[in-house]
This record gives C-alpha cells, sequence and structure tokens, in this order.
C-alpha cells in the first residue's frame, strides 16, 4: 500500500502536460495543447490536454483522465504501478516492503515478468561491473568499443558469467520462480536441466518506452562461426519485437526536440551515436520495419533518415519495407555510408560536428535515392528501366498526401528522363485499384452493418435509457456541483440556507432510492463518492473525482469537463440555451430530475405490467395492480410538471 499523504504528492507532481509529452510530441491551442491520439491511429490530431484541469482528452476514441490514468491506459500498467512510476520519474520515495516468494506469487503474470526482467537487468549490469571476470572480459569490451562509463549506465549494458546456470542459480535463490525465467527466456529448461541463455555474452537491456526493461539482446565475444553472434529474448507476454525499437526510452526527448529520428540496425550503432552526442536514434535491431514499430517513432516525429551502411545488396533488401514508412504519411530519408563503414565505427571515428555535418550534408529523400540505386542497376536496360519506373512509381503511390505525391512525380519525371503524364497515369492505376478493392471491402462489411451498430450502441444490462439521464445528473454535479440553487428562508432573524446544487440532487434522489438508484455501475459508484463528500466535506472536490484509483470515475470526470463535450440531447427541444447553461440551472437541475424520474416510473410501470403476463395469485394481481395506478398517477403529475414529455 502506498500512504495517502505519498499518494497526493505524485498527483500534485506529475504535472499532466509534462507526463503526456513523454510520449507525444504536444502544440499549444490556447490554454490547451493538441496532438495525435497515441490510443488509435489518426491523422487530423483530437487529443487534447489540459494543464489547468490536469486532465487529458481524445475526441476521437473518448479515452481520457489525470496523468496516472494516462499512465495505465499507455503503459497497461495498474494504479499502483503507475503511481509508482511517476514517483520514480519525480523522484518521489515510496517505501515498501521487500517482495518475498509469497507476494511474487500473487502478482500477474505480465508483472511477474517485467520483475523478473527488472533483477536480471540489474544482475547482469553488476557482473559487468564488479565481478571479476565481468570486468575482465565483458567491461573490457565496452571500452575498446570507447564507450564511456555514463554510457554504460546509460544503457544498464551487462555481461552474464560463462556458467551454464549462475544467472538463473541466483535469481531462484531469490525467489524469482522457474516459470518466470523460462517465459521471458531468461533461462532455457528442460526437465532438470537448466541454463543462462546469455552466459558468457554481453548484454544489451531493451527498454519499453516506459523504461521498463522488457528483454535482452547478448552478443558472443568469440570468434567460433558456430555460435551465433547475437541472441535476443523470445516473444513474451511483455516482448514483442514487431513492436519496440531499441533505444526509444533514451532518445524520445531528443527526438522531440529535434523533431526528428534516425535509425540504425544494432545495439552499439545506437550507443555510439549517443556517445558522439546524437541521441534522437534508435534501431530496429535487425529485423525489418513493421507499421507498430513506424507508428511508435511517429509519435515523436513524423520525420526520420535511415542510415545505411555500405553494403548495397542488403540495402536492396530493405528498402522495400521503407513503404510502409510513406504509407505513413511520414518523410523519410537515407544515407548511405561509405563502403565498409556503419554508423557505429563511424560515430567512433569521428567528432559530433563531423557526424552530424556528413549526415546533413549526405542525406537525401527516399524516392531520389533508390531511383539513384536502381538506375546503376537498370543502366540502359529498356526492360530493367521499365521495372525500375514500376518500382519508384509503387513507393509514390502510397504516400497519402496528394501534394507531395505530385513533387515526388515532378521530381521523378526529370531524375528519370520520362514523361511526368506516364508517371501520373501509372501512380493513378495504382491508386484506382486500392480504392476499388477498399469499395469491395466496404460493400461486404456494409451487409453487417445494422448488427455492428447494435453492438456498438448496446448499453449494459439493466439500465436501458435511463444511462443518459444518469450521466447529465452526475455531469451537472461535477461541473456545478458546489454552486448555490436555491434559498430558504428561515423563521425570525436566521440568515436563509443555501442549497448548491449537489446538495439538492442528493436530497431529491435519496427519499426516492427505490425508483432514482443509480443502475448503470460506472454512474453509481461515481454518485456514491460524490454523496460521499458531500456528506464529510460539504462540497465537492473535482479533483478527487478526477484522480480516483477508479479509472471509470477519472475518465467520466475528465470527460465531463472537457470543453469539447456535447450535452445529451435532452434538452434540445426546450431551445433552453439562450442564456448560458450556469443561468439556467434552477429550471435545468430539477427538470432533469423530473425527467429522470418520469422514466423510471415509466419503466416501473412496464416491468409491473410484465409481471402480470405471469401465473399470479388474486392477493398478487391486486397489489401489482395497485402498484401500478399508484405509478400512474405519479408519472400523471410528472408530465403537468414538466409541461411536456422530454423524450419521446
Amino acid at each position: 500500500m502506498i500512504d495517502p499523504t505519498t499518494i497526493d504528492r505524485i498527483f500534485q507532481t506529475a504535472q499532466i502536460l509534462d507526463v503526456v509529452q513523454d510520449f507525444i510530441p504536444l502544440k499549444k491551442r490556447g490554454v490547451n495543447y493538441l496532438g495525435l491520439c497515441p490510443f488509435h491511429n489518426e491523422k487530423t490530431p483530437s487529443f487534447t490536454v489540459s494543464p489547468s484541469k490536469g486532465i487529458y482528452k481524445c475526441f476521437g476514441c473518448g479515452k481520457g483522465g489525470s496523468s496516472v490514468n494516462f499512465i495505465m491506459d499507455h503503459e497497461n500498467l495498474s494504479y499502483v504501478e503507475s503511481l509508482k512510476y511517476l514517483a520514480k520519474k519525480y523522484n518521489i520515495e515510496i517505501e515498501e516492503k521487500e517482495l518475498t516468494a509469497d507476494d511474487l506469487e500473487k502478482k500477474n503474470q505480465r508483472e511477474s515478468l517485467m520483475i523478473v526482467t527488472a533483477f536480471a537487468s540489474d544482475y547482469f549490469h553488476k557482473q559487468l561491473l564488479q565481478h571479476e571476470e565481468g570486468k575482465s572480459v565483458g567491461l573490457s569490451y565496452f571500452k575498446e568499443r570507447g564507450f564511456r562509463d555514463e554510457i554504460i549506465e546509460k544503457f544498464k549494458l551487462g555481461y552474464c558469467l560463462e556458467e551454464r546456470d549462475a544467472f538463473s542459480k541466483a535469481a531462484m535463490a531469490k525467489g524469482y520462480k522457474l516459470e518466470y525465467l523460462t517465459e521471458t527466456g531468461l533461462t532455457i529448461s528442460k526437465d532438470d536441466w537448466k541454463a543462462d541463455r546469455f552466459n558468457g555474452r554481453v548484454v544489451f537491456p531493451v527498454f519499453n518506452i516506459a523504461g521498463r526493461v522488457i528483454a535482452f539482446g547478448g552478443r558472443t565475444l568469440k570468434s567460433d562461426k558456430k555460435i551465433a553472434k547475437y541472441l535476443n529474448s523470445p516473444e513474451s507476454d511483455i516482448y514483442h519485437k514487431s513492436h519496440i525499437v531499441y533505444g526509444i526510452f533514451q532518445a524520445k526527448r531528443s527526438i522531440l526536440q529535434h523533431d526528428q529520428c534516425y535509425l540504425v540496425e544494432g545495439y552499439t550503432d545506437v550507443i555510439s551515436m549517443h556517445q558522439a552526442g546524437i541521441e534522437n536514434v534508435v534501431a530496429s535491431s535487425g529485423t525489418s520495419l513493421t507499421v507498430d514499430q513506424i507508428r511508435l517513432i511517429k509519435r515523436f516525429t513524423p520525420n526520420i533518415t535511415i542510415l545505411y551502411d555500405g553494403d548495397e545488396a542488403g540495402i536492396k533488401a530493405s528498402i522495400r519495407g521503407i513503404d510502409l514508412i510513406l504509407e505513413e504519411g511520414m518523410n523519410v530519408k537515407v544515407l548511405l555510408f561509405p563502403d565498409g563503414v556503419d554508423p557505429d565505427s563511424y560515430a567512433r571515428s569521428h567528432n559530433d560536428t563531423e557526424l552530424k555535418q556528413f549526415i546533413e550534408t549526405n542525406e537525401e529523400d527516399f524516392i531520389s535515392f533508390k531511383t539513384r540505386l536502381l538506375q546503376k542497376e537498370a543502366k540502359s536496360d529498356p526492360v530493367k528501366k521499365a521495372q525500375l519506373i514500376k518500382d519508384i512509381v509503387t513507393s509514390i503511390a502510397v504516400i497519402p498526401d496528394k501534394i507531395t505525391r505530385s513533387v515526388f512525380i515532378k521530381q521523378t519525371a526529370t531524375n528519370i528522363e520520362i514523361s511526368e503524364d506516364i508517371l501520373y497515369n501509372e501512380v493513378s492505376a495504382i491508386l484506382r485499384k486500392k480504392s476499388e478493392k477498399k469499395l469491395q471491402q466496404r460493400t461486404y462489411e456494409s451487409q453487417n452493418d445494422v448488427v455492428r451498430e447494435k453492438k456498438k450502441t448496446q448499453i449494459p444490462e439493466g439500465t436501458g435509457e435511463g444511462e443518459i439521464f444518469e450521466r447529465e445528473i452526475l455531469r451537472l454535479m461535477i461541473l456545478y456541483g458546489n454552486l448555490p440553487l436555491f434559498e430558504i428562508e428561515q423563521e425570525g432573524e436566521q440568515k436563509a440556507q443555501v442549497l448548491s446544487v449537489a446538495y439538492y440532487i442528493i436530497n431529491e434522489i435519496e427519499p426516492q432510492k427505490d425508483i432514482l438508484e443509480f443502475r448503470h455501475p460506472k454512474y453509481k459508484e461515481a454518485y456514491e463518492m460524490i454523496e460521499e463528500q458531500m456528506l464529510t466535506n460539504g462540497e465537492i472536490s473535482v479533483e478527487a473525482l478526477t484522480q480516483s484509483n477508479n479509472p471509470l470515475i477519472s475518465s467520466l470526470s475528465a470527460d465531463v469537463q472537457s470543453k469539447a463535450y456535447q450535452l445529451s440531447n435532452l434538452w434540445t427541444k426546450k431551445e433552453s440555451f439562450v442564456e448560458t447553461e450556469e443561468m439556467t440551472l434552477t429550471q435545468l437541475v430539477p427538470e432533469t430530475l423530473m425527467s429522470f424520474q418520469q422514466h423510471r416510473v415509466d419503466l416501473l410501470i412496464k416491468e409491473s405490467e410484465d409481471k402480470l403476463k405471469e401465473p399470479l395469485t388474486n392477493e398478487d394481481m391486486i397489489e401489482i395492480l395497485n402498484k401500478i395506478k399508484t405509478l400512474k398517477s405519479i408519472n400523471l403529475s410528472l408530465a403537468k410538471k414538466l409541461g411536456e414529455r422530454t423524450i419521446t
């Protein structure tokens, strides 16, 4: 458990703008900030951050809440783990007892895997710096590559002893279960035999975007060609190699600052460039780029430069994947190092100024690079040149922006000496085929539209249309709960009693709990929290709602406070919004409650009438008929007060 004082300190310290900008770039729009939502793929920004309210809200997918909610949603962490993440970020100390073997068993599997990889990272790092073998073998290797102490610390580089199961024994002695060691790939186990996957290797921890270790890469220092040079962690619940790029945690701030990302191939390329003063760099770790990796980079910048070594054969095999980057609307440049040189060796042999100057001078847009590369191969062969044109056109066609496509068509036409019209026709043909496929897909999907719409608009069981009333009542309480609504005259010289909006609503609902009790779980819990605040403090704390450890309540609070929140259509028929909403509260609040009551009475009448269809005793039937009569009388009275039905 984290004590309430520490939780309050975390919430007060963790400013929403600072937290969100660790993950996505934001631009100031008035008093708020706007960016692309990290929770769904979008091209037009709909993700808003309000520093004054301490909330975020996406008007595309609906996610919203406090800084803690953001970490929960973004990193898939629990409430407590999100608090720990923010405490670590802001150097807020949290006292916790050491995890025992029993504690570890109670952790869910994902968190257990995270704990195991964190232990492994610390263990390998200590072996590198403190163990004789680690210092003489692993540390010597890193020092030979010129890595400074602060760089070794920054990337938590490590070493696994050249003993069959030294790490596994140490981990199990600390209480870590063998099943989690094998699940993360740290230990290879079969029957009673077990071994460390990375024994005798220097180790490169792989961090996720939040700075937690999720996997490892291990490099052998032996020259034996029968031994794989690199070994990587296998896929697991916490590590999907197609979703992560190496170095993203260490690079994200620099990528945001420079609005530029350099993509290299390996671990040492990243580390050497950091040491040379270029920190906005990540690695694909030898794998082909995936859409998920591209979108991860795109969260921070739309500009990417891919740094290749001089191996043209390898480049030709990999450039097809760059079309995926273009398709995501990113600006792609390419840099080719001289033969036999890679980013690692160049960074180690040049200072940061020389490296930056080399990149700026030699990088070129991808379409030009690809054209030049293929022209070398085609030379004067007409068949190969025709294939070259098709290859270039295929890349241009995936670019989503029309103006950018047009610019590249014009440029390519000049470079390969061909008519622009031919290129336009080829691009149009490709786009037409894509459109036809999309149309066919939409036609197929439209056959199930009715079913999908029904599923999408389903209201949780037991709530019916009443959900709209429950939400509207909570909206009024959160936005205006502490404002005065009515004054009640007192006898004699006593001052008039002022009823706040929240106090009035609670006092109207409580005597009629049998009718007006909230049925939707999210709204019911939020109402009960507000009710408790009123009983305890006499007023509502919106901040406490936004910072609730229940993500449904905090999200609801953020949603209601968001500027673009649209008032429900509950009152559109009354045409009562010529004045500001706050000015109409004396009418709006009572009418909302009466409409809610009217809806619930209608529902109870229907439920009672349905019961009459069942086999009943005479006494039960008379009781139900009397109940229906009473309910209809209440309904008639409410209809007269409202003057009209609110919802038909």
